[in-house]
C-alpha cells in the first residue's frame, strides 16, 4: 500500500493543520505497517514570520518519507499566500509525475489544498479522501472587499464543487458544516473526525487549583493563536481592555495579518494592559497556559463563522482553565455542551464579554471527561482506521 498525503502545514510548523497531518501520518503508519509507504507533501516551516522553526528538505521516518517545499519570502496577504501556494502546488506535480499511489490525502483550511489532491487523484487515479478543517466559499464573501466578494464567491464555488465531486469520502472537522455539504453533496460520504488534544497537553494535565478574583492582582486573561481576520482580534481586544482596566492583564501570543491593525487600535484605546508577544514552541505554550488565570478566544461577527469549530477550544479545554469565548453557532453550542466553567459572549461585543466573565468561576479545574473523548491520538487513529477502510469503496 502506498499513500500521498498532502499538507501545507506539517510539524515543527504551528498551526492546526501541521498538528493534525502529523498525528494522522503517525496513526496511518501504525495501522498499516513498515509494509506500506506514506509520501508526505508540506512545505518548510512558514506560518508566522515571527516564528522559525526549521525543517530538513526531506526528513524519512520507517515507512514514511517527508518533502519539504521551501516557498518564497511571502506576506499574509492574498497575494502573498497565493504565491507560497502556486510554489508548492508547482512541486506537488513534479514530486507525483511517474509515481502511482493507492490513495491521495488531503487536509484543507482554504479549499486549494484539496483542489491540488483533486488534481493529482485525477491524474494518477488514485481515489481521494479529503479532511476539510473550514469552508472558504462560505467565508470568503465575508473578508473579501465588497465589490470582489461575489465574483470570487462564484469562482470558488465552481471549484469547490469540482473538488468535492473527486472524492470518496470528505471528512468535516465541525458538525457545524454539515448542513452546507448535506445541501451540495447529497451522495458524498461525510465523515466528522474532530480536531483534538495532543499528548503534550494531555500530559500536562490540570491541577485544581482554587483561586479568587479578589482585586489583590490582575486577573491574566491569555490568548494564544493566529491574529487573522477571522479572529477579530482588533475588533474585541481594544474595548475590551479598557472596560477591563487595572483589574486584568491581557497577554496575546501569536502573529498574523491583522497584527498591525490589532496594535493601531490599542493605541487609539489608549490602553496598557495588553502585551503582544510572538509564536511561541508548544513547551513555552504551556508554561504561558499554567501561568494565566483564564484563556480567552474570539472569532469574528462573520456568518460563516457560526458553522466553525475552533481548534483551540480542544487545547484550551484540557488545560483546566476558565474559558472565555466570542463565539456564535456551533462553537458557542459545543463549549456549552462539552465544557465546564466556559462563558460565551457576542463576538465583538465588549459589553457583552464583561457581562459573560462574571459567570466565571476563576479557578483551574481538570475537565476529565472532555480530555477522554477529544484525545487527538484515538480521534487520529479512528480516522487512520477509515481511510484505510475507504480503499474498498467504488469510485464516484
Amino acid at each position: 500500500m502506498k499513500l500521498l498525503v498532502l499538507s501545507f502545514y506539517y510539524e515543527p510548523d504551528l498551526s492546526a493543520g501541521s498538528f493534525r497531518a502529523t498525528a494522522l501520518v503517525k496513526a496511518l503508519r501504525e495501522r498499516i505497517g513498515p509494509a506500506a509507504e506514506i509520501d508526505v507533501v508540506t512545505t518548510e516551516p512558514n506560518r508566522y514570520a515571527t516564528y522559525a522553526a526549521t525543517g530538513a528538505p526531506k526528513a524519512t521516518d520507517p515507512g514514511v518519507t517527508v518533502l519539504r517545499v521551501p516557498l518564497p519570502a511571502h506576506s499574509s496577504d492574498m497575494r502573498g499566500q497565493s504565491r507560497a501556494f502556486l510554489a508548492y502546488a508547482r512541486a506537488t506535480l513534479r514530486h507525483v509525475r511517474g509515481r502511482q499511489y493507492d490513495m491521495v490525502f488531503a487536509t484543507s483550511g482554504r479549499l486549494m489544498t484539496a483542489a491540488l489532491g483533486a488534481w493529482v487523484s485525477r491524474r494518477i487515479r488514485a481515489p481521494l479522501y479529503l479532511d476539510i478543517r473550514d469552508i472558504f466559499v462560505d467565508t470568503i464573501k465575508d473578508v473579501l472587499p465588497g465589490a470582489a466578494a461575489p465574483l470570487a464567491r462564484h469562482t470558488f464555488s465552481l471549484l469547490e464543487r469540482w473538488t468535492m465531486r473527486r472524492a470518496e469520502v470528505i471528512n468535516l472537522v465541525s458538525g457545524g458544516f454539515e448542513s452546507y455539504f448535506r445541501a451540495r453533496y447529497p451522495t458524498t460520504h461525510l465523515r466528522w473526525f474532530t480536531n483534538g488534544i495532543d499528548d503534550e497537553f494531555v500530559s500536562a494535565g490540570a491541577v485544581t487549583m482554587p483561586q479568587v478574583d479578589d482585586g489583590s492582582r490582575p486577573v491574566r486573561v491569555l490568548y494564544a493563536g493566529n491574529m487573522g481576520e477571522g479572529q477579530g482580534l482588533h475588533a474585541i481586544v481594544p474595548k475590551l481592555a479598557k472596560l477591563a482596566g487595572p483589574r486584568m492583564q491581557f497577554s496575546l501570543i501569536g502573529d498574523g495579518g491583522r497584527r498591525r491593525a490589532l496594535e493601531d487600535a490599542l493605541r487609539a484605546e489608549g490602553v496598557s494592559n495588553v502585551e503582544i508577544r510572538n509564536p511561541v514552541n508548544r513547551g513555552k505554550l504551556i508554561e504561558a497556559y499554567r501561568e494565566a488565570d483564564v484563556l480567552f478566544l474570539h472569532l469574528n461577527d462573520y456568518e460563516a463563522f457560526e458553522k466553525v469549530l475552533p481548534s483551540k477550544i480542544f487545547e484550551y479545554g484540557a488545560m483546566g482553565k476558565p474559558i472565555w469565548a466570542g463565539v456564535a453557532g456551533f462553537a458557542a453550542k459545543f463549549l456549552r455542551e462539552e465544557t465546564s466553567n466556559a462563558a460565551v459572549f457576542k463576538p465583538c461585543d465588549a459589553d457583552d464579554a464583561m457581562r459573560a466573565y462574571a459567570a466565571l468561576e476563576i479557578a483551574t479545574m481538570p475537565r476529565t471527561a472532555f480530555v477522554e473523548k477529544f484525545r487527538r491520538a484515538n480521534i487520529a487513529r479512528a480516522m487512520a482506521d477509515d481511510i484505510i477502510a475507504t480503499l474498498s469503496l467504488p469510485s464516484p
